[in-house]
C-alpha cells in the first residue's frame, strides 16, 4: 500500500529512463546521416518539412496510446476512431454546414466518448483491454461507413478548415519558414501531454496503475474511474488525430484508419514505453514517432519497394519489443 502510495504522488527521475531516450534520440540522428549520406535528396528542407508532416498524425495517435500502454492496457481502436472522428467532423461541417469550430469540438467530442465507452466496458464490464477495443475498431469502421454512405466527405465549401493542417502560421510570422500547422499542433499536444502525465493526479496515477494495479486499489484509489479517464483522454488525442487527418486531405476518407494503431502502438514502444505499463514518456514517444517517419520516407527515398518497407518496419517493431523485454528481465 505505501508503494502505491509513493508511486501514485510523482513519476520519479531516472537516470536509466533518461539514458534510454538519449540512445533512442541518438538512433534517430543515425539514421538521419545515412539516408542523408546515402540520398542527396533526404536532408532538404522540403523532405524534412514532409517528414514531420506525415509524423503528426501518427504522432498525436501515439501521444494518446501512451496513456493508455502506461496502465499495462492496449488500445486497437485509435485508427478507426481517428476515421469516426473525421467522418463527424465531415458531417458538421459539410452536412449540417455548422461553423468550423462546432466541427472541430465535435470530432474532438466524438473521440472522447468513443474512449469513454472502452473505458467503461474495460472497469466496469471487466472485459480485456485487447477484447474492448478490438470491438470498438470494428465498431468506428462500421459507423463511418455507414454515416458517410461509404463516400469520402469534402471541405471544397470550408477553405478554413484546410489551414489548420496545411496552413502556416510560423511562415506567416517567419518568411520562408513554412511548417505547416500541422506540425505545431502536433509538438503542442505533446507539451500538453507530457505535463499532464509528469505534473498532473491524472499521470501520477497513471503510472501508479501501470506499475501495481492492486496496491493502488487497495491505496484507495478509484482504479476503475481512473482508468476511464485515461481511455477518454486517448480519445480526444485520437479525436485531435482524426481533425489534422481530414484537414490534411482535405476531406473525411472513411475507408482509411486499419493499421494505424500499430503504427501508433509501435512509436510509442519504439519511444521507450513498457508493454507491461508503469514505464513511459512523451519524449520517447515523440521520438519513436520520428523513427518510423524518417525510416519510412528514407525507404522511400531510396526506392525501396513498398512490400519491402513493411519488412523493415515489421523489424524494427520486433527489434523495440525484444529489448523492452530485456529491460522487464533486468528489472
Amino acid at each position: 500500500m505505501k508503494e502505491a502510495m509513493i508511486a501514485a504522488k510523482k513519476p520519479a527521475f531516472s537516470f536509466k529512463s533518461a539514458l534510454e531516450q538519449f540512445l533512442a534520440f541518438g538512433s534517430l540522428i543515425l539514421l538521419i546521416i545515412f539516408f542523408s549520406i546515402a540520398s542527396s535528396n533526404f536532408f532538404h528542407f522540403s523532405n524534412i518539412v514532409g517528414i514531420l508532416l506525415s509524423t503528426a498524425v501518427i504522432g498525436v495517435l501515439a501521444l494518446g496510446s501512451t496513456f493508455v500502454i502506461i496502465t499495462g492496457g492496449i488500445d486497437l481502436s485509435v485508427g478507426t476512431v481517428m476515421t469516426l472522428c473525421s467522418v463527424m467532423t465531415g458531417v458538421f461541417i459539410t452536412t449540417l454546414g455548422l461553423p468550423v469550430y462546432i466541427g472541430i469540438i465535435g470530432g474532438l467530442l466524438t473521440g472522447a466518448v468513443c474512449g469513454l465507452i472502452s473505458g467503461i466496458a474495460i472497469s466496469r464490464f471487466g472485459i480485456p483491454p485487447f477484447i474492448a477495443t478490438l470491438a470498438m475498431m470494428m465498431i468506428a469502421k462500421g459507423l463511418a461507413l455507414v454515416i458517410s454512405g461509404t463516400k469520402p466527405i469534402y471541405f471544397t465549401k470550408s477553405p478554413v478548415f484546410m489551414e489548420i493542417s496545411q496552413g502556416s502560421l510560423l511562415g506567416d510570422l517567419i518568411p520562408g519558414f513554412e511548417v505547416p500547422n500541422a506540425v505545431l499542433i502536433f509538438f503542442i499536444a505533446a507539451i500538453v501531454g507530457s505535463v499532464l502525465l509528469t505534473r498532473t493526479i491524472i499521470g501520477r496515477y497513471n503510472f501508479a496503475i501501470g506499475s501495481n494495479e492492486e496496491a493502488t486499489r487497495l491505496s484507495g484509489v478509484n482504479v476503475r474511474n481512473w482508468k476511464i479517464v485515461i481511455y477518454t483522454i486517448t480519445g480526444v488525442f485520437t479525436g485531435l488525430a482524426g481533425i489534422l487527418m481530414a484537414s490534411r486531405l482535405n476531406s473525411a476518407q472513411p475507408s482509411l484508419g486499419m493499421g494505424y494503431e500499430l503504427e501508433a502502438i509501435a512509436a510509442v514502444i519504439i519511444g521507450g514505453t513498457s508493454l507491461s505499463g508503469g514505464k513511459g514518456t512523451i519524449v520517447g514517444t515523440v521520438i519513436g514517432a520520428l523513427i518510423m517517419s524518417v525510416l519510412t520516407n528514407g525507404l522511400r527515398i531510396l526506392s525501396v519497394p513498398q512490400e519491402w518497407q513493411t519488412v523493415v518496419v515489421g523489424f524494427v517493431i520486433l527489434l523495440a519489443v525484444y529489448v523492452d523485454n530485456l529491460r522487464r528481465r533486468k528489472a
